[in-house]
């Protein structure tokens, strides 16, 4: 580990002193993360699990089987992750290491002091200006703190699979690791938002979403089309497509990436990304007097907003109701069985829309 920014690159790129997570953390991810700590028995799982999960293990196994990334080794990612840490001021900069594995993937875990961990295929697949979203994503990851939640889930989804014969051990492990998800998914939406700040390109964050989705093929690709199937997926089908949705996304740990590309272009034209650029955000020296409240208030008004202008079926009809537009039930029953025309005279029909977007 080191604990400066010697020789950090030249970049004309901005950089946020003292910048706080807040500034760029996904209303859903600290609701998710609230939400996640009131669950019961969470408590006890998280200070039990603290104590006893193999830190030093796995160092030692990324130590012995992993490269480290450092000035003699993957230098250009090196240079990547200081610079990153330099723009978002964090003070330690991670070890960070690759490991073979065809699929593109990248983490960022540890109880103690974060790891960074980048697989080789994600190495091969991604150009500089791409890798550097990815490795300002994972830093991201390290400022906010989320590389302790992670651990959990990665020993949580491991430990599900062994006691899957106890009979009610499971069920409660399951309870925690779906919340987990949850939140876990939220925070990529934080983390995405980390990488742009890094990179400050964001069509090269697009393209990696892109590269990450379809592979290294981008003559074929289009980044406006790409974000099309994102529209199409949030729009199409009817109610039981909305539903749909979510028992696909419940197992994943990631949102899926048209959905990530989607909310990313979505921040990057707001006005809260613009007064980041400007040097106006949230500072970590003020984090302690942050209010609850505030935060809460924050959330709320961002899934207000969302359900106000969601085109999904379920989540216009949810509006609807909260409008007082009428009975829940007949909605229901009518959207359910076909009955009734959506607005403009559509009958709501396309469901192949909504499931079209697979694991990948």
């Amino acid at each position: 580990m080191t604990d400066n920014h010697e020789q950090v690159p030249s970049r004309q790129r901005k950089r946020f002193p003292d910048i706080s997570s807040r500034a760029y953390e996904h209303p859903a991810d600290r609701s998710a993360l609230v939400a996640l700590r009131k669950l019961s028995g969470f408590d006890t799982v998280f200070k039990a699990l603290s104590a006893l999960l193999p830190e030093r293990s796995l160092r030692l196994l990324f130590l012995s089987d992993s490269v480290r990334v450092s000035d003699e080794q993957f230098a250009h990612l090196h240079d990547m992750l200081r610079d990153a840490c330099y723009i978002l001021d964090l003070k330690k900069v991670p070890a960070m290491y690759v490991t073979q594995d065809p699929r593109p993937n990248a983490m960022c875990i540890g109880l103690d002091e974060p790891i960074i961990v980048l697989t080789t295929g994600l190495v091969e697949l991604l150009d500089e200006e791409e890798m550097r979203a990815v490795v300002g994503h994972e830093v991201g990851h390290a400022l906010s703190g989320h590389s302790v939640y992670r651990t959990i889930l990665l020993f949580l989804t491991s430990l599900a699979l062994k006691v899957a014969w106890i009979p009610l051990g499971n069920v409660a492990i399951m309870a925690i690791v779906t919340a987990l998800r949850e939140w876990f998914r939220k925070s990529e939406l934080s983390a995405d938002r980390a990488g742009l700040l890094v990179g400050q390109d964001l069509r090269a964050s697009m393209r990696g979403l892109m590269k990450i989705a379809g592979g290294n093929h981008l003559h074929e690709m289009n980044v406006d089309a790409f974000l099309k199937q994102a529209e199409e997926y949030e729009a199409g089908g009817d109610l039981r497509d909305s539903v749909l949705k979510i028992l696909n996304v419940l197992p994943r740990s990631h949102p899926f990436t048209t959905v990530r590309a989607a909310e990313l272009k979505l921040w990057a034209e707001s006005r809260d990304y613009q007064r980041i650029m400007d040097g106006h955000y949230p500072r970590r020296h003020e984090d302690k007097d942050t209010s609850v409240t505030d935060s809460f208030r924050d959330s709320a008004s961002h899934y207000a907003e969302s359900v106000r202008t969601s085109k999904d079926p379920l989540m216009k009809l949810v509006g609807d109701i909260a409008g007082g537009a009428g009975d829940l039930g007949g909605k229901l029953r009518d959207k359910f069985m076909g009955n009734g025309a959506a607005p403009g005279g559509s009958t709501g029909t396309g469901s192949s829309g909504g499931r079209g977007q697979g694991e990948g």
